[in-house]
């Protein structure tokens, strides 16, 4: 399997993903993002200082010079990219990916993501090539960000920073970086130290082990909310007062709070697995909710085309305006946070907060490893509908279909080997009867 993805490139480090690989990429990247300058950053996986350094002689090889920021989180880089007009920059990351992965996630001019589609398919293919004779040798030069990026962080709430009893999980990734620097010393800290081991659960927010931890701590200290980031922290999910997971397409709405209240109506993105809970919750600001494709390499362009204020995906990342169009664990976890203790005015839990938004009940993304992946989908959206007829039909990112009183989403994974699946009804009888019948249909690919 190719390591060039939809949204990125990653794979296995020193296999897949090798020094050799790396120097090839970086020769041939000034020429996908036109440019003889780029921005480097790296997270802390045991391969990232190899492989950046790799990267970093393919590039002045090609004869641009590369600004090294070393040591960011993935949002450093995008912050430094659109602040210093960078026309590309590279972070050598595997994101969430468990600690024998690396790879990069490609950004052009403004910060805006380079994919399979709008560049990495030409990557690939050059990369499959020996570089050329090398002429004169770009230059290196280095980088600070965290500084001006945390003042950034805390101009964004007018340098009120939230003051909760929570718990936040850096899960050993780039976001002990800054959390304690941007929430202060009241919250308790969980694997704060950057450690490319992950030893204590891998830097997958979604997986419920690598939550589990964070879970009994919040119950343990009573805690207010618990956060947990990502490895390289463009992601952030929450778990309420109980250590209950709180689906992050929610927190759309909630973002409701910060950027409308009080203001002309706005374009909100969401992707197409969110939330019919969260255009119900915004349509108290008049909010124009657009659904697109799963992705930053997607979302990003796309709220930048609408001209959108902030959106939002399933998976925890969350797009902002003023960061450039692109995605922020942090920010998101410093706005998210404030508008909780503006909600707890009358001392509601977090969960009774939740539970206000939430009509509509969720199946939560289910997978299914499935080879003849076009032919299940098929199956799924002739079968499961029965002769009930949609009221909105989306077919840009695998299919959705809307009906009066619940709605499914079934797409491919751009980045593993599952289809997912995803339901919401107003009754969860139906929507236990629904995903029965889904797993009877998807189960005779499996």
């Amino acid at each position: 399997m190719s390591i060039f993805k939809a949204y990125d490139i990653r794979g296995i480090a020193g296999e897949e993903l090798d020094a050799r690989m790396a120097y090839r990429i970086g020769y041939y990247l000034p020429a996908l993002l036109m440019t003889d300058h780029l921005l480097v950053g790296r997270d802390m996986r045991l391969s990232s200082e190899e492989l950046s350094a790799s990267l970093i002689e393919g590039i002045r090889a090609a004869g641009a010079t590369v600004t090294d920021a070393g040591l960011t989180t993935t949002p450093m880089l995008y912050y430094a990219t659109g602040r210093d007009g960078f026309r590309g920059s590279v972070q050598v990351t595997a994101s969430h990916n468990p600690a024998e992965y690396n790879g990069m996630k490609v950004s052009g001019a403004h910060a805006l993501p380079v994919g399979y589609e709008d560049g990495l398919d030409w990557l690939e293919a050059q990369v499959a090539r020996e570089p050329g004779p090398t002429g004169s040798k770009g230059g290196l030069r280095h980088l600070e960000v965290r500084e001006d990026y945390l003042n950034f962080l805390i101009r964004q709430v007018d340098g009120r920073i939230p003051d909760l009893d929570m718990v936040i999980d850096c899960s050993s990734g780039m976001g002990g970086l800054l959390a304690r620097a941007l929430f202060g010393e009241r919250p308790h800290y969980l694997n704060e130290a950057p450690d490319g081991r992950f030893p204590a659960h891998e830097p997958n927010p979604l997986d419920p082990q690598s939550r589990s931890q964070l879970s009994a701590e919040v119950k343990e200290k009573r805690a207010s909310l618990g956060m947990i980031f990502d490895g390289d922290a463009d992601r952030v999910m929450f778990v309420d007062e109980q250590g209950e997971f709180i689906s992050p397409d929610l927190f759309i709405a909630l973002l409701g709070h910060h950027f409308l209240e009080g203001r002309a109506a706005a374009t909100v993105l969401q992707d197409i697995r969110s939330s019919r809970n969260v255009a119900e919750y915004l349509s108290r600001w008049n909010a124009r909710v657009e659904t697109w494709k799963v992705g930053r390499a997607f979302a990003a362009r796309r709220l930048r085309e609408l001209k959108g204020t902030y959106g939002g995906e399933l998976a925890g990342h969350y797009y902002f305006r003023d960061f450039y169009y692109s995605d922020s664990g942090m920010l998101a976890a410093l706005l998210i946070t404030r508008v909780i203790q503006g909600l707890q005015h009358d001392r509601s839990p977090l969960s009774a907060i939740i539970a206000r938004l939430t009509r509509w009940q969720s199946t939560g993304e289910v997978n299914f490893r499935i080879e003849a992946k076009d032919e299940a989908i098929q199956a799924l959206v002739r079968e499961l509908p029965g002769t009930e007829r949609p009221v909105r039909v989306l077919d840009f990112d695998g299919y959705r279909l809307d009906f009066r009183d619940w709605w499914f989403n079934v797409r491919k994974s751009n980045t593993e080997p599952y289809l997912r699946f995803i339901a919401e009804a107003l009754d969860p009888d139906k929507l236990a009867e629904r995903l029965e019948q889904a797993r009877n249909i998807l189960g005779r690919y499996s």
